[in-house]
């Protein structure tokens, strides 16, 4: 090549050295969303080939009476806000009673961790559906009678604060142990440093976990129906079994639970991604 003649590029790989580094990763970047683009639309496309071919499979049965739905449809949609209450206030008191667990379990006194260690033990060793019926039909034996919805929720955060405590136990112990040194340096108390230094790390950990439990606390709640709680399961299985329509019930009441767990998750995961953001900023 002649000095001072111009060099045309022979192909991408030339035009490639040759681009200027804001053009590539301007390129790579449209590249990036065109891939995420492609990929979104694929997953969508596959959820409504599946969906669209499940609701086929469904209506070729003949059993799924719309009809029917018209008319006591919103007699069972109207368990869901009670599906939604049980479940709030019972992860609210999970979370207390997990918080306590852990604090027991890490305890160096040894009533204090036998006890916390015990209540761990026992729950998770006994049914969840048996837990829920002893609260509510074996206890009146002795005086404690307590309404459906109480029951429930006692049942249900009762159990539920059992398995989280190891969750709140593992969010404890991801704590820097240099940070716990640094406020005993500074004078701080223990019950101080873990007021104003371990749990409030210990909670943003564990909050994803936490919406996980929910979400699984979301179904969980049918089984408060066996105490007559009127939840949406048991208005779908009552109105269904009344009416020889358990088909139909019990699929609108499957329905309506994947739909809630769907929207929780959406909350879950946004509320994950939020929390990533500011741990960068931070």
């Amino acid at each position: 090549m002649a000095f001072g003649s111009s060099y045309a590029p022979q192909g991408p790989l030339d035009e490639l050295r040759m681009a200027r580094p804001e053009t590539i990763v301007a390129d790579i970047a449209r590249a990036r969303t065109r891939a995420r683009l492609r990929f979104r639309s694929l997953f969508v496309l596959t959820w409504l080939i599946l969906v669209g071919g499940l609701i086929v499979a469904i209506a070729s049965t003949g059993r799924f009476d719309t009809e029917f739905l018209q008319e006591f449809g919103p007699f069972i949609l109207g368990g869901i806000p009670i599906t939604i209450g049980v479940s709030v206030a019972s992860i609210v008191f999970a979370t207390m009673f997990a918080l306590f667990g852990a604090l027991g379990r890490l305890s160096r006194r040894s009533p204090i961790y036998a006890v916390a260690t015990l209540y761990v033990s026992l729950v998770r060793g006994t049914p969840l559906i048996v837990q829920i019926f002893f609260i509510y039909s074996a206890l009146p034996e002795f005086g404690i009678v307590l309404p459906a919805f109480v029951a429930g929720v006692f049942a249900l955060s009762f159990n539920y604060g059992a398995y989280m405590t190891e969750i709140f136990r593992a969010g404890i112990q991801a704590i820097p142990r240099g940070q716990l040194e640094a406020a005993a340096a500074l004078g701080m108390t223990e019950r101080d440093t873990m007021r104003r230094v371990v749990l409030p790390q210990a909670i943003r950990i564990v909050i994803p976990a936490i919406g996980n439990e929910f979400i699984a606390m979301i179904k969980d709640s049918a089984l408060v129906s066996f105490v007559a709680l009127q939840e949406l399961f048991w208005r779908a299985r009552t109105t269904g079994s009344a009416n020889f329509q358990s088909f139909t019930t019990l699929m609108l009441a499957a329905l309506v639970y994947w739909l809630m767990t769907i929207v929780f998750s959406l909350f879950q995961e946004r509320l994950e991604k939020r929390m990533a953001e500011s741990d960068v900023r931070l």
